[in-house]
Order: structure tokens, then C-alpha cells, then sequence
């Protein structure tokens, strides 16, 4: 079964619906559950036994690859503490608060702009540029749910699996009033970035433009198309691939997301499986291609 059909799929029946298959199945070992969910979502048998492909190695890095010190970094609270300890506290996208539950948030001590966010998920944000204008409710509905979800057992991504559950408050990033930011997020293996690919954070029309080290330009798709015409790359680009570097040492795989506001970045997220190894991408040459970048030899199982 391809992909556009678990896409289709989930239209159809909705994601709740989806994620209570993926927890029905939490019996399973992970072995067991990661070929069987492989096969659904890629529509080829999952060879872990001698990977290959770089979508194959992101799944045996699920079982293999596990490190205390990945738990603070896929952490979003703790996470800020490595950032500002491997490269400076300036890195940091500044802290407003951290709580257990909605209920215990002072939004009257925020500022009118913010960001709210579970540390453990991926989707959640709330992003609030007029406090006057926050839908509360909704707002509690997204994070609450998002506390009770174990995270981890969708699609047995280990970093995910100890985190302490919370949420936090972020500053508001804005280059500019009124102009979405672009998410600039660079692939790194074993601790050399690779490739990166600019996404426009908040566009109801997301492109992704890859480009490799020499900011060369590559016809290579992942989650969402290519743009027609590739955005310029900021000035920072070497700086966002030095820092990219010093963060990823000594991991096999790290995404390291990075925003450029005003001319200074900030670290967005680590991330260490990009759509969890289970996006298509074209051409399939790719996934042989960064699989073969990918040495697993040095990783501790």
C-alpha cells in the first residue's frame, strides 16, 4: 500500500480513527509493529536485517539508536538547555513559561503575542499573534489532548517514549508584521550536514526546496512539491551549517531546524526522524543516496 493511499485512508476514516489502530497494535514489539507499519505505509517489505535505504535505517535507528541524552533533545523544554550549552544561549528561541496543565497557564502575564506547545508532539502549536483573539477553548482542547497522547507508540520513536509531558510558552518570532518565516532544516549524517530544504512555516500552500551544501539546488521531493522558483538563501547559511554540524555530533541522524529573524537565528527544533522514515521521496534515487551517506557502523545496539 503507498503512501497516497494512508493519505487517502485517513481522509476517509480521520486521524483519530488512525491512531487508535497504531495503539491497538502497542502489543506488538517494536520489531514486529515497525515491519508491519512499513509495509502499510511504504508498501515494501522493511528489510532491518541489512538496511539500505535511508527510510529503512531512520526505522533500524528506532531500535538501535537509543541514547539517553536523545530524550532531552527531542524534548522541547529540556532541549533549550542543550542548544544554549553546544552553541550559546543566544541560539535559544526565548522561554515564556512551562506548566503541567492548561489550567495552570497565567495568560495574563503573557504578551500579546506567544506561541504555546506541548514539548513532546509534533503539531500542536498554538500560534496566538492577538492574545484578545485567543480561542481559549480551543486552544485547552488541542494541548489537553495532546498530553494524554503517548506519542511514542504511534510510531515507536524512542527519544519520544520518557519525556515528562508539559507545555510551554515560546516568544512570537516575526521578521517582519504580516510575513510568514521561512524554516530552514538541515539534514545532518553521522554530524555532516548533507542537504537542507526551506519550507515557509505558515503557508497554506507549503513547498519544499532542497538544496545541498553549495547551495545547489536539487530536484529532490519529500512531504510537499517544489518550488517553481527557489527561494534565495539567507546570508546565515553557513553559519546555520557550522551550528548544524556542532549539534549533531556524534548522532547518526539530527535534523536541526533553524529560524533567521532579523538577521538572527534561533535553533526551531532537533529532530531525529524526519516523517519518522516513513515519507515517499522522489526520485527513490534519494533514498538510496542518503542511505549510503548513513553509516550505522558506529551505532551502539
Amino acid at each position: 500500500m503507498k503512501s497516497e493511499s494512508i493519505q487517502k485512508i485517513k481522509r476517509i476514516l480521520g486521524r483519530n480513527v488512525i491512531e487508535f489502530f497504531y495503539r491497538s497494535l502497542g502489543f506488538l514489539s517494536d520489531e514486529k509493529y515497525l515491519r508491519l507499519l512499513f509495509r502499510l505505509r511504504m508498501g515494501r517489505k522493511l528489510n532491518l536485517d541489512n538496511p539500505k535505504t535511508f527510510c529503512e535505517k531512520l526505522q533500524w535507528l528506532k531500535i538501535h539508536g537509543r541514547e539517553e541524552i536523545y530524550t532531552t533533545m527531542a524534548d522541547k523544554y529540556l532541549a533549550k538547555q542543550f542548544i544554549a550549552g553546544k552553541i550559546g544561549e543566544k541560539y535559544v528561541v526565548p522561554l515564556l513559561g512551562v506548566w503541567d496543565r492548561f489550567d495552570d497557564i497565567d495568560f495574563d502575564a503573557l504578551p500579546d503575542k506567544f506561541v504555546l506547545k506541548c514539548n513532546h508532539d509534533s503539531g500542536s502549536a498554538i500560534i496566538c499573534r492577538d492574545k484578545t483573539k485567543l480561542d481559549k477553548e480551543n486552544a485547552r482542547k488541542i494541548l489537553e489532548k495532546s498530553l494524554k497522547t503517548d506519542y511514542f507508540i504511534l510510531k515507536r520513536e524512542w527519544p519520544y517514549k520518557n519525556i515528562n509531558r508539559r507545555i510551554i510558552a515560546e516568544e512570537y518570532l516575526e521578521d517582519e508584521p504580516g510575513v510568514n518565516l521561512f524554516d530552514y532544516k538541515f539534514f545532518c549524517l553521522n554530524g555532516i550536514p548533507r542537504i537542507m530544504y526551506v519550507i515557509e512555516g505558515a503557508s497554506d500552500n507549503p513547498t519544499e526546496a532542497f538544496f545541498d551544501m553549495e547551495q545547489n539546488y536539487l530536484d529532490l521531493e519529500m512531504e510537499d512539491p517544489r518550488p517553481e522558483i527557489p527561494p534565495r538563501l539567507p546570508d546565515c547559511f553557513d553559519e546555520m551549517k557550522r551550528l548544524a554540524a556542532e549539534l549533531s555530533d556524534g548522532v547518526p541522524f539530527l535534523r536541526v531546524d533553524f529560524f533567521c529573524v532579523k538577521g538572527r537565528l534561533y535553533v526551531g527544533e532537533l529532530t531525529f526522524f524526519h516523517e519518522s522514515g516513513f515519507g515517499e521521496i522522489k526520485p527513490k534515487e534519494w533514498d538510496e543516496k542518503l542511505g549510503n551517506m548513513l553509516d550505522l557502523s558506529r551505532v551502539r545496539s
